[in-house]
């Protein structure tokens, strides 16, 4: 499951964003902190091919993959060291596979900023300087540790993990967060273990009034924000909290008309999920049957045996092969058997990497 933390600022609209998108009821409040323990939600990824194979194979249930979103306590300078909620929340961020960092875009008056005045790109590098500041702290700890060994008699590993650990140091010296700095795979397998929080992916959700949702082409805040994440190859999305919190209230029909009457192709939400699984490498394969139609996540580059592993390590290890059919070619044809008979229906092996749209039998035996 995709694990994604919600940070900012206090009072950017964090937990009023995090209550329109898992209709939980986080405590949302006009003052700093107002969320200390994280908030999780569990929200289902749409996927109108769920619903297609689900009819095709009148299967009695549907299981959507799902996206685990926590809210994470408001930010403020000096979180590193201990300010505000500092290290409590910082140690909740660690564990998350991706940061989606809410900014505020939106002017009112009867909503304090904790710093004065809006300013998206002051408040951005607010937020990345904690998050070096951490790692900063993380890798003087350990640099001390490892140093004799990796200069005097050390093995192989100590001095390969005391050079990358030097490197990222003086990056983030340099205000380099860990996601921009050029680093080798191998090096980024050496320090994976630290969770280093300037290593996640970034996502700027720019929270923006329900006005200015219509007029984002010249709205010069969300263009600078913009241009700041291209420059970082960052994403951004555009989202009204506002907006989100009402259409959470409403059903699927009066949705799409609400939608439809705001210009909407799709909510706030679908938005940051597809975007935030193309930013991790995430696909969908599906498996469908009488009793169920589910989706299951996999990264990118995974083998069929691997993709049969998130089922049940039962199923990599006995992995014999797996029959294979693309969701388009079932669709065109209308049912698995057709699509058979059409040749489309293919047996692959071990290494075999799965496509998103898969739709996927396993034969194992252990």
């Amino acid at each position: 499951m995709l694990r994604a933390g919600i940070v900012g600022l206090p009072n950017v609209g964090k937990s009023t964003l995090f209550n329109a998108i898992t209709k939980s009821g986080a405590l949302a409040a006009n003052y700093p902190f107002a969320t200390i323990d994280p908030n999780v939600g569990i929200v289902t990824l749409k996927d109108h091919r769920l619903d297609v194979l689900a009819k095709m194979y009148q299967s009695k249930k549907i299981v959507p993959t799902t996206v685990e979103f926590i809210d994470i306590a408001g930010l403020v300078k000096g979180a590193s060291k201990g300010e505000g909620l500092g290290n409590q929340f910082l140690s909740h961020i660690r564990e998350v596979d991706t940061i989606c960092q809410v900014v505020r875009l939106f002017n009112d008056d009867n909503i304090v900023h904790v710093e004065g005045s809006v300013n998206p790109l002051r408040d951005i590098e607010t937020i990345q300087l904690e998050l070096n500041f951490a790692d900063i702290d993380t890798i003087n700890k350990r640099l001390p540790k490892i140093e004799k060994k990796a200069k005097v008699g050390g093995s192989s590993d100590e001095k390969a993990e005391y050079e990358v650990l030097k490197k990222a140091l003086e990056g983030l010296m340099n205000d380099t967060p860990l996601r921009l700095l050029e680093l080798t795979e191998e090096e980024k397998s050496i320090i994976k273990s630290f969770n280093f929080l300037s290593l996640k992916p970034m996502v700027y959700i720019c929270n923006v009034s329900m006005d200015d949702l219509q007029t984002l082409k010249t709205n010069e805040l969300f263009i600078k924000v913009t241009e700041k994440g291209e420059s970082e190859g960052a994403d951004v999305v555009a989202i009204s909290a506002q907006i989100e919190s009402e259409l959470a209230m409403l059903d699927d029909d009066e949705k799409d008309v609400f939608m439809e009457e705001l210009g909407m192709n799709e909510s706030g939400l679908d938005q940051l999920i597809r975007i935030t699984y193309h930013r991790l490498g995430l696909q969908t394969y599906f498996t469908a049957g009488p009793m169920e139609a589910r989706a299951w996540t996999f990264k990118k580059g995974m083998s069929a045996p691997e993709c049969a592993g998130i089922i049940h390590t039962d199923f990599e290890r006995g992995f014999i092969r797996a029959e294979t059919v693309s969701f388009s070619d079932l669709e065109k044809y209308g049912s698995y058997l057709q699509a058979k008979e059409a040749g489309r229906v293919r047996l692959e092996g071990k290494d075999y990497k799965v496509v998103d749209g898969d739709v996927m039998l396993f034969r194992f035996n252990v």
